[in-house]
This record gives C-alpha cells, structure tokens and sequence, in this order.
C-alpha cells in the first residue's frame, strides 16, 4: 500500500520574530526556548526574553542587574520590574509604546549596552546515582 505524502506542517512565526531579526547578524546571536519564551543571547549573556504568553508572559523582558534598573527606567519609562521576575524589566505587549521601546532595547543590546545582559549560571552536572547493592 503506498504511504500517503506527508506535507509539512506549517509554523507560524513568533510574535516578536521581527525584534530579534536584526540580531541574527551577529556572529555570536543564539536564539533559544526558555519556559515557552525564545531567550536572545549575544557574547553568551542573556539579553532578552520574547513572551508570546498570558500576561505578565506577553511582552519584553530586559534581562538585566539590579543595580541596573534606575537608569533604563529613567531612559526607558515604558519598562516595570516583572510582577513574578522582578529581578528583570518588563515591557508589557499592552504599553502604547511597545514597538518603539522594544527596537530601542534591540538595538541597545546590538550596541552591547553595559545595562543589559546577564550571564547564564552555567548547568549543574547531575551526580551519578550511587550503585546499587543487589539482595543476597
């Protein structure tokens, strides 16, 4: 019996795929799924976070210090600590001004803006499971 063709299932693209576009330039660009986000890395540090969710999970966030935070909320007013990961800012799909603040955050971590960016705890290595003892 002859196997029917298989066509491809088409994907739609991500919401923000035109934010992290201009990104894929670089040499040192990898794009990957964090928690049903897609994380933006340059040099190895984490720079952006594309939530395509639920709110809080729909919109931008800056993956950022701390110590960071005053000085991009001065020069970006749009952004908020997230309301579950505070440790970063949040630029809501919802703000009237999304599109132009996201491109400016783009191209800050284009520049490699000091402010952002934030390097990934490198993954713990799973300690092998003692050997078992067999029942004599």
């Amino acid at each position: 019996m002859a196997k029917p063709t298989e066509r491809p299932v088409a994907r739609r693209p991500h919401r923000y795929a035109w934010l992290w576009e201009p990104l894929e330039t670089d040499a040192t660009f990898v794009l990957r799924a964090m928690f049903g986000a897609k994380a933006a890395y340059l040099d190895g540090k984490l720079m952006l976070c594309f939530c395509a969710g639920e709110e809080p999970w729909r919109g931008l966030l800056a993956c950022t210090a701390r110590e960071h935070h005053a000085a991009l909320l001065a020069e970006l007013p749009a952004l908020s600590p997230h309301p579950i990961l505070p440790k970063w800012l949040y630029l809501p799909e919802a703000a009237d001004s999304f599109e132009s603040v996201a491109a400016k955050l783009v191209a800050l971590a284009r520049r490699r803006d000091a402010r952002l960016g934030v390097t990934p705890q490198p993954k713990k290595r799973k300690k092998a499971a003692p050997p078992r003892r067999s029942k004599k």
